[in-house]
């Protein structure tokens, strides 16, 4: 084995070396920091790359796909959310405040949602590791059918922006916890398909709103039938998590090992005692108790540690730095506006060709549930990223050379040829579309895996999708104001550069975790980024998995 593999020990499946067990809860500052500087999980060295497990590790069973359904179900809601608004933004028409939208009207419309989201993601991460991460997921439902209820009732834009602010808080608490949730039940095999499928959802969630938005479209106040049925995957979820446990690894963290093991049990195929046993111990090993007298203060010091280890700040910076990519080169505008855009080129029936789009991000979002574990979400993504680029270079030539002009509450088209140019249009999208589905738009929601304790993983959840939401306040409250100001051929040349800088993220910072258990990627941050690193772990993972296959 080369000296350069041997470096770098493995998690096993089967393995048992603990930590010594935690000291009682503290607030101390010294204690804080005593945690701080130890809070990174040491990879037990027991088991070398070479050695097998003990043990096959057991196929997961049908519980692993229902709980990571159900809790996609908040993908469903999310990406119900933004398909829905899209078209209601044009259908709406004098039926709030008895005058047509302004540009104005529909920034705040859309931006409300993103700002109750950026709200509700800081609730949900403070509050999970106190109620857990099913406590969080009925809360949400609960908040998201009171906003619901109140854009139901909307007879003016202000109240229209209430109730899409309060439902935001719903989506926001939704968005984080789902990811989370699917990451921590995931076996390492199987972590980033399952996680592509809260995507899925989302995308399925943009679709069926665009389709049913244009069923409606005839129809006198249909956009209000559209968003009262935002309340029924909010109910079901609801339902669904009534009767479902949480993960093991919050049961660990909150002590109560016996229902870890119950939940355990469930999600493999008649997993041997030894089997639960030394996976149970190994997320113990993982989990270090976080200083504080009751589970707020623990929330409190688990944001401080965030950012003073090490390990937990880098990954924050690629957690944040994926969903800051996922929302700044532009996808949303797309969500959030194509009906508008295509209304502004001249479309008939604008909704419709939003369908296009729509139906692409769903489709690729499959494939990429396909390959995500087999490709890597690294190779992937430095494939998809020039890709969006090219698309967002050709769609800006395109409005170029169509003479498109936005104002306040109007369009000036100079050119003749709109309709061709605008079919140039309309293929780029598609072809950002699918190349953001199968790339950041999937794998923007798997850096979490990347901190390095179960205790602040909701926190450093939190953080990253707070920066999505933060991001996505920023387009939807200023994408029409930039279409105004510097032109949608300035718009578009601005989200190509940034998915320029983005490509260059991820080649030197963003490490492959495709293949690792979840306690083997918090390894990978300790002295750096880890690209190298992964590379070495995942040949040797790969090559520990070949000799228990052979010796099996």
């Amino acid at each position: 084995m080369p000296a350069e593999d041997a470096q770098i020990p493995l998690l096993s499946p089967m393995s048992r070396d603990l930590r010594s067990p935690s000291p009682p809860p503290s607030t101390d500052a010294s204690d804080v920091k005593a945690f701080e500087a130890t809070s990174v999980v040491d990879v037990p060295s027991s088991v070398s790359s070479a050695e097998p497990a003990a043990t096959a590790i057991p196929s997961p069973s049908y519980m692993v796909a229902l709980l990571a359904v159900c809790a996609s179900i908040s993908g469903f809601m999310f990406g119900y959310d933004t398909g829905y608004i899209s078209a209601a933004l044009v259908q709406v028409k004098d039926d709030l405040s008895h005058r047509y939208l302004t540009n104005g009207d529909k920034e705040f419309i859309t931006s409300a949602t993103s700002l109750g989201a950026l709200l509700g993601a800081v609730l949900g991460g403070m509050s999970a590791n106190a109620i857990g991460r099913r406590g969080v997921l009925l809360v949400s439902n609960v908040i998201f059918v009171v906003g619901t209820i109140i854009q139901l009732a909307a007879k003016t834009v202000w109240t229209m922006i209430a109730g899409r602010f309060v439902m935001g808080w719903g989506v926001g608490c939704a968005s984080l916890i789902a990811p989370l949730m699917i990451s921590e039940l995931a076996p390492a095999k199987y972590r980033g398909r399952l996680i592509v499928v809260n995507g899925i959802m989302i995308t399925g969630g943009q679709l069926v709103a665009y389709f049913i938005n244009w069923g409606l479209e005839s129809v006198k106040h249909g956009w209000r039938v559209s968003v009262g049925l935002c309340m029924v995957p909010a109910v079901t979820q609801f339902v669904l998590f009534w009767f479902l446990p949480d993960t093991p690894r919050f049961y660990v963290m909150n002590h109560n090992l016996d229902k870890a093991k119950q939940v355990m049990r469930k999600i493999y195929k008649n997993p041997t005692e030894a089997f639960v046993e030394a996976q149970v111990n190994e997320m113990v090993a993982s989990n270090s108790k976080v200083p504080g007298d009751n589970p707020w203060q623990q929330a409190w010091n688990s944001v401080r540690i965030v950012h003073t280890n090490p390990a937990n700040f880098r990954a924050l910076i690629l957690a944040c730095g994926l969903q800051g990519i996922q929302q700044f080169t532009g996808f949303n505008s797309l969500m959030y506006f194509s009906t508008t855009i295509f209304e502004a080129l001249g479309f008939d029936n604008p909704t419709a060709t939003s369908i296009i789009i729509a139906a692409t991000n769903f489709v690729f979002t499959i494939v990429a549930m396909c390959i995500i574990d087999i490709v890597g979400r690294r190779r992937i993504l430095l494939w998809a990223l020039p890709i969006m680029m090219a698309a967002m270079i050709v769609s800006a030539i395109a409005y170029h050379y169509i003479g498109i002009s936005f104002h306040d509450d109007a369009v000036d088209i100079a050119a003749g040829n709109i309709h061709g140019w605008g079919i140039v249009i309309i293929m780029m999208m598609v072809m950002f579309a699918g190349s953001y589905a199968i790339g950041i738009g999937t794998s923007a929601w798997t850096g979490v895996e990347l901190f390095s304790d179960v205790n602040v993983r909701s926190v450093g959840g939190m953080y990253a999708t707070c920066t999505n939401w933060a991001g996505s306040l920023v387009i939807a409250s200023t994408f029409l104001t930039m279409l105004v100001n510097i032109t949608p051929t300035g718009t578009y040349a601005l989200f190509a550069a940034l998915c320029a800088v983005s490509f260059l993220f991820i080649f030197f910072l963003y490490p492959e975790t495709a293949g690792l258990e979840l306690e083997e990627t918090s390894s990978l941050l300790q002295d750096g980024f880890g690209v190298k690193k992964a590379r070495q772990l995942r040949k040797q993972r790969r090559r520990q998995r070949q000799n228990t296959h052979d010796n099996a």
